[in-house]
């Protein structure tokens, strides 16, 4: 489920404790509701979104209350309330990923995340082995994509390799949401870390940047400059051409590129907060987010991939969902030791050019 997200610590701020207009909802809600937290895209994305649709269909399986709760800061908002001790104002959050996972770890003094009893989780069984990333079950997978190169063949070629986008043959022609405050952006500096190396992966960005790359604060933005044709080329995810179909785009602007025949996994998940006094019913929310056919209706409203083997996309859309021959990421431990260091590094470079 591609995710336009915000990442953690560039929200920042006072930003970060607003609230969008979906919080609403009195501070002890009753036991019949269960409160998620989610990201302003799972309601409201550029493309499409599947908010309304997994409130309806939840309350119409279920005699509960689905209450959404969307912070302008995202998950960075919760961080706040727990460093601050105050109530979080949820139950879980879907759209949890690895570095937001890390973060959380290394950020608070208490856990934020509690570890679900994968046996009251029904289908948890059926998650896709290559989808698990957190080694305690606090977070369960229930939306994936690959990050890849979205671009226009009547304009540009597909490069071959990521050393090929800083060649004259490539120069302005890429747009990218900023790896320090988007998933996105962050999934694809972690994709040259893994292919170009870690002693190797700043002189990349030092090629990268003076070869013209356009850095935007978010996906959404980058993604309008590339439907408004600011540049034919757009770092965002393989499975773009789900959105295309559906929306009758001209797919020759919707074209999908893996450079050496990779993409960067993004998976995110549904966490439990530790706090929550209804993990009972966040264990039932799950569940429904597990359902296959939730999964189905969810990954096309979202984009995305579904997380369970016994899910797939439609058929009319199931040909437009890319993978790459060499899906990679990088696993907790390798981001535990050093995402913190790759990311202040990768900013520092930047903000001195």
């Amino acid at each position: 489920m591609t995710r336009r997200r915000s990442f953690l610590k560039a929200v920042g701020g006072a930003a970060a404790l607003g609230t969008a207009g979906c919080m609403g909802g009195s501070s002890s809600p009753s036991y019949d509701t269960v409160r998620i937290g989610t990201y302003n895209s799972f309601i409201d994305a550029p493309s499409t979104s599947a908010g309304d649709w997994v409130k309806e269909e939840f309350e119409s399986r279920h005699d509960l209350t689905l209450e959404w709760v969307v912070p302008d800061g995202g998950l960075q908002h919760f961080f706040q309330r727990q460093q601050q001790g105050a109530d979080l104002g949820a139950d879980a959050f879907v759209g949890v990923t690895p570095p937001d996972l890390v973060n959380a770890d290394q950020e608070l003094d208490d856990p934020l995340f509690t570890s679900y009893d994968t046996g009251a989780v029904e289908n948890s069984d059926n998650v896709v082995d290559a989808y698990e990333f957190d080694p305690q079950n606090r977070v369960i997978p229930t939306g994936a994509s690959y990050v890849s190169l979205v671009y226009d063949e009547g304009v540009v070629s597909p490069p071959e390799t990521l050393e090929a986008l800083t060649t004259e043959e490539y120069a302005d022609t890429l747009l990218l949401a900023n790896p320090q405050s988007t998933t996105t952006g962050l999934l694809f500096l972690l994709w040259t870390i893994n292919t170009v190396g870690a002693d190797s992966y700043l002189d990349y960005w030092a090629d990268l940047m003076d070869n013209g790359v356009t850095i935007l604060g978010s996906w959404g933005d980058a993604y309008a400059a590339y439907s408004e044709e600011e540049k034919p080329m757009v770092v965002s995810y393989s499975t773009d051409q789900v959105y295309a179909a559906a929306e009758n785009q001209d797919m020759s602007r919707h074209q999908i590129a893996f450079p050496n025949d990779q993409g960067y996994a993004y998976v995110d998940g549904t966490a439990k907060f530790a706090a929550t006094d209804r993990g009972e019913l966040v264990d039932t929310f799950t569940s429904f987010m597990l359902d296959p056919a939730v999964q189905q209706e969810v990954a096309v409203k979202n984009v995305g991939l579904p997380t369970v083997s016994n899910a797939s996309l439609p058929e009319e859309f199931a040909q437009y969902a890319h993978e790459p021959k060499q899906p990679i990421q990088f696993g907790y431990d390798a981001l535990a030791e050093n995402l913190d260091t790759w990311r202040e590094d990768w900013s520092r470079q930047v903000a001195e050019k």
